[in-house]
């Protein structure tokens, strides 16, 4: 059984404003998992279009009650293949994305179409789809459903991220962005004021040079 996910988005922008964002998105604040992104193959076919893959390396932090899937040792990190075709006659562009290991515990595929719209102008339609199955045998079901829980959460991010990305490029941030930066901005200042504050309560030795 495979669990399936969409979505479609109506973004307030000019198609070609967000390839440009789609391009320049990493690094975001609201995607620290994506540690790493590499272009490892690029190519415009003779009608124009522009294929790309990229070599993504991602990091969750996993439920307790799925440790015991992973082998001691083993990294949680995730590398992610994006393939992305580009459509300026059409005006569109499409990205499938899969990842390469960890698939026995999870596999996830994605597929979005951004697509420049033609009925609302300077509006970009985004649809996105995804397919979570898992191999686990007796625990497929809970592991689905909280992979689907868990790319809900980083579809919403995603979002963001391509939103701090349009308003670079457009040379101004939406007020809603600054809202989230500044209240996760004050609230680390908090944890970092109480973390001070604890240690200047506790006498503390000379440091000593050797």
């Amino acid at each position: 059984m495979v669990k399936y996910f969409c979505s479609n988005t109506d973004i307030q922008s000019t198609w070609d404003h967000v390839v440009s964002a789609f391009w320049q998105r990493y690094p975001n604040p609201f995607s620290t998992h994506v540690l790493t992104e590499d272009v490892v193959y690029r190519e415009v076919t003779s009608d124009h279009q522009l294929l790309s893959r990229r070599l993504l390396m991602k990091t969750n932090r996993l439920p307790r009650w799925a440790e015991r899937f992973f082998p001691t040792g083993m990294s949680r990190s995730v590398y992610i293949i994006e393939d992305s075709i580009v459509d300026p006659v059409n005006r569109s562009l499409t990205t499938y994305t899969w990842n390469l290991n960890h698939t026995t515990l999870m596999s996830v595929e994605e597929r979005c179409v951004f697509q420049d719209s033609v009925e609302q102008p300077a509006t970009t339609q985004l649809k996105r789809e995804a397919w979570i199955s898992s191999s686990v045998y007796g625990f497929s079901r809970p592991i689905q459903e909280f992979g689907l829980a868990r790319f809900k959460s980083n579809q919403v991010k995603a979002m963001k991220g391509l939103e701090y990305a349009l308003s670079n490029l457009q040379g101004e941030a939406p007020q809603r962005l600054l809202r989230d930066t500044v209240k996760d901005a004050s609230e680390k200042a908090r944890e970092a004021a109480k973390s001070l504050a604890s240690a200047a309560t506790v006498p503390q030795k000379p440091q000593q040079y050797v």
